[in-house]
């Protein structure tokens, strides 16, 4: 049992060790510290950049902003940070801190100049998904962070920082905060730097963990009182931003389950034959969690209504307060670009259930032509396929078995009948409909 216990420690130190092929650490400490200044091309790098993934949020294409993210140099600075809280190397802790807030600046700057001149001021989705991080942003810096820094440790440069500076989208949102600058929307610009700091802070701490890992030699200081002092403005700059940071990304999982849970909720729950959920709302500021709907058709009774609050204990929604818009209400908040949008995508998803069922009603019946031929020999021809039946009154589609038969002279209404019962049989369906001409 030891042998084997060695030998998968042993194949799995080998195999996941990151010091081989790693590069010298003089090298890689240089390199990243290269990268940590903004001057002259990388200035002007990183304000075409900003103007290219303006253009591509402004238009709605991730094309162009990925393109954008591909030459933007913003990760240098933040691995800089976390390096030199790493390796306890002050003075690359504050060049890259410098650096990193210069080139924050110009990058809203940039957005913000792009924005006032832009025609366009409509806020696209790709614009919107920038103002509201979620838990997978923090997980995506995270691990984008390992990556990168682990890249930028070995000996043979590979395409993985790209790839990094694509996933962790650190250009957008400075971007979005430029929009919300321009058009004066608060919350876009917050809610942007919020999420700018969120993927930049876990960067950091990625990068800090691989060089912990690696084990960096750390800088030595002419007396101890200066490592001490050294030491101790480190440990305070990350407690002060790490402790908040910390408390932000609880708050950011603990908003995608709530979020998780009402959809869930909604969609289970709010099925009704008359009634439909036009627009939803999931609130979740501070302590207050509500579940905003906007219901048209049929109102719901106050009875039925107590019975889905009842329900949300079922689906982790305690302390939740479920808001129903119907009546009068609902046509106090109707928004007709809402309902259109709903229709819209009603229509869409009806569409698709169409082509689904018409899939499932591609079936193989059999050669009954023998068969007819002896008990109906007036039958001359016939057809027999699988239809959609659509319901004018409902939603609800359903499919019949179609049987078109022709006939010389016309088959009788009794006949008509034992034909009717025995293709029943021999086809093995309930759903026949049988036409004569």
């Amino acid at each position: 049992m030891k042998k084997i216990l060695h030998a998968l420690q042993h194949f799995l130190k080998d195999r996941f060790n990151l010091n081989e092929d790693k590069a010298d650490e003089n090298a890689i400490v240089e390199s990243i510290r290269k990268e940590v200044t903004f001057k002259g091309v990388n200035v002007w790098t990183l304000i075409f950049a900003i103007f290219i993934a303006s253009i591509g949020l402004n238009v709605n294409s991730p094309a162009v902003i990925i393109g954008a993210m591909l030459i933007s140099p913003l990760m240098g600075p933040i691995m800089g940070i976390g390096l030199g809280v790493g390796i306890n190397d002050f003075d690359l802790l504050k060049q890259a801190a410098k650096n990193l807030l210069i080139a924050a600046i110009i990058s809203i700057g940039s957005s913000f100049l792009y924005f006032i001149i832009s025609p366009l001021h409509d806020a696209s989705s790709e614009l919107l998904a920038r103002t509201n991080p979620s838990v997978w942003d923090v997980f995506i810096a995270f691990f984008g962070g390992l990556a990168g820094i682990v890249a930028g440790t070995r000996k043979e440069k590979s395409n993985v920082i790209p790839g990094v500076a694509i996933a962790t989208a650190l250009m957008p949102p400075l971007c979005t905060a430029g929009y919300g600058l321009a058009t004066g929307k608060l919350f876009y610009f917050l809610g942007a730097l919020y999420l700018f700091f969120i993927n930049s802070l876990f960067i950091c701490l990625a990068t800090f963990l691989i060089v912990k890992h690696l084990k960096f030699h750390k800088k030595e200081f002419p007396t101890p009182e200066r490592a001490k002092r050294v030491s101790r403005s480190i440990l305070i700059i990350v407690i002060i931003t790490t402790v908040p940071s910390v408390y932000l990304a609880y708050r950011i999982v603990e908003k995608s389950i709530f979020e998780s849970n009402a959809k869930k909720f909604v969609q289970a729950e709010f099925h009704f034959q008359k009634t439909q959920v036009v627009t939803h709302n999931y609130v979740f500021d501070g302590k207050k969690r509500s579940i905003e709907l906007l219901l048209l058709g049929q109102s719901l009774t106050a009875e039925k209504l107590d019975t889905l609050k009842g329900l949300l204990p079922r689906y982790n929604l305690y302390n939740t307060e479920l808001i129903v818009y119907q009546g009068l209400n609902a046509k106090q908040e109707i928004d007709l670009a809402t309902i259109k949008a709903s229709i819209l995508e009603d229509v869409f998803n009806n569409e698709n259930k169409d082509e689904t069922t018409a899939k499932k009603a591609q079936v193989s019946f059999p050669d009954i032509r023998n068969e007819l031929k002896v008990l109906y020999p007036q039958i001359e021809n016939y057809s027999i396929q699988q239809s959609i039946l659509r319901n004018v009154n409902l939603s609800m589609n359903d499919t019949v078995t179609l049987i078109t038969i022709k006939s010389a002279p016309k088959v009788l209404p009794k006949q008509q009948a034992m034909l009717s019962a025995w293709l029943n049989k021999r086809l093995k369906t309930d759903s026949l409909k049988i036409i004569f001409e």
